[in-house]
């Protein structure tokens, strides 16, 4: 499993890994209840690791902030996105200190903390996110 088979898709609770393409669109599988779904390109999906967090600075990949999460909870789950808005923030300034809080609601952020929560579920390999991508990111702004 990688981000780049990874998707939200609008309108839909959780993250899905893209299994298969059909004629008329993807065939998906739910990382919450492992039920497979045919997705037509009407739905308005975004890949994970297309995603990025707004910062003071530049935009963060949100594999990077997945990894940081990873390194600080020490591969075990985060606080869960049902806490209050303010613990939330709290915590999210822990993991990325300069994030824009103008731009970077408590809504994105309870997406961020409950889509960490699911991958690591099920297993996700964070360390696979390797070093060159971090250097590949922090060269490119």
């Amino acid at each position: 499993m990688s981000l780049e088979k990874i998707i939200s898709i609008t309108g839909k609770p959780g993250l899905y890994e893209i299994i298969a393409q059909s004629k008329g669109g993807i065939i998906v599988e739910s990382l919450i209840d492992k039920k497979r779904t045919p997705i037509s390109a009407t739905h308005n999906v975004s890949v994970l690791d297309n995603i990025a967090i707004y910062t003071y600075e530049e935009e963060m990949p949100l594999k990077l902030i997945f990894k940081t999460i990873f390194e600080k909870e020490e591969g075990k789950e985060c606080i869960s996105h049902k806490e209050s808005a303010n613990k939330l923030t709290a915590y999210f300034s822990e993991v990325l200190p300069n994030y824009d809080d103008e731009r970077v609601y408590a809504s994105n952020i309870k997406k961020v903390l409950q889509w960490y929560n699911l991958l690591v579920q099920n297993n996700f390999d964070f360390a696979s996110i390797s070093e060159d991508e971090e250097t590949k990111t922090e060269t490119e702004a």
